[in-house]
């Protein structure tokens, strides 16, 4: 597998107080891990934020930092917390906090299992020391270079969702939003900030729904602190704006349309004031 993550600073002169964050682009699964791995490999694909990298990639080009894991989410969940594991998962855990889907994931969104069985406690060690924790030290890093910087920081927060809801989630086959803004009921940032995730949408003539189904993971929650002038925006797009769900293709057209409106973002926020 090649490098966990990527960090791509500004390559124009003009930077900004954005930093990109991209965590479940990736499907890299190192050997160690692949051991324990029971999931179907077309699982590993349907449930990575497929694409979204490339979505942003411009984002150095707007003046903003993009921090992209190469790492599947089944290796370990970057934006989930230490403690979200149980005993099913791994051995000896005592949190319950989510039971399938925590820091390692057990089943599938389709119902699958990821794991045979609970990973010994000295694996899921393993990934926090060589994923999980260097990953956590650049982001935290990449935010309080911006902030010292700046005043404030900015986190955009990049993921995708299936357009259609699936069981895992709560919302079987209801149709999603095409962007949810997650912010943890408005808490992780300031109102002019998601506003402008809002209005930058609602231009496009895309839906937009707050929250729903997804109102921020670890990352909005653990670095959203408007009152440290630390602002995170988790934001969601339904895969159908730009890949055909079911081959995992990019849609010729809207895809670049798509990534011309995830650079514009950038570029917007990158101007906005908290």
């Amino acid at each position: 597998m090649r490098e966990l993550f990527s960090l791509i600073e500004p390559t124009i002169a003009l930077e900004t107080p954005i930093v990109v964050e991209v965590p479940h682009a990736g499907l890299g699964v190192d050997a160690q891990a692949l051991a324990f791995l029971a999931a179907p490999a077309r699982a590993i694909g349907r449930d990575a934020d497929l694409y979204v990298d490339e979505l942003y990639a411009d984002a150095p080009a707007r003046g903003a930092t993009l921090l992209v894991s190469h790492l599947s989410r089944y290796v370990v969940d970057l934006n989930r917390s230490e403690q979200d594991i149980d005993a099913d998962t791994v051995e000896g855990a005592t949190g319950h906090a989510r039971a399938t889907r925590g820091i390692v994931w057990r089943l599938t969104s389709d119902g699958s299992k990821v794991l045979d069985g609970p990973l010994p406690r000295t694996e899921l060690d393993r990934r926090l020391d060589a994923y999980y924790r260097p990953y956590h030290r650049t982001l935290a890093a990449a935010l309080e270079r911006k902030r010292t910087k700046f005043g404030f920081v900015i986190l955009l927060a990049a993921h995708s969702m299936p357009s259609l809801g699936r069981a895992a989630h709560g919302d079987p086959h209801h149709p999603r939003a095409d962007v949810v803004p997650g912010t943890r009921g408005r808490s992780s940032a300031a109102a002019s900030i998601i506003d402008a995730v809002d209005d930058h949408a609602r231009g496009a003539r895309m839906s937009v729904a707050h929250d729903d189904p997804y109102q921020g993971g670890y990352t909005t929650q653990h670095y959203g602190r408007p009152e440290r002038h630390i602002h995170v925006v988790q934001v969601e797009l339904a895969r159908r704006l730009y890949m055909e769900e079911g081959q995992l293709t990019r849609i010729a057209g809207a895809f670049e349309r798509t990534r011309t409106w995830c650079g514009d973002l950038v570029a917007r926020l990158g101007s906005t004031k908290p």
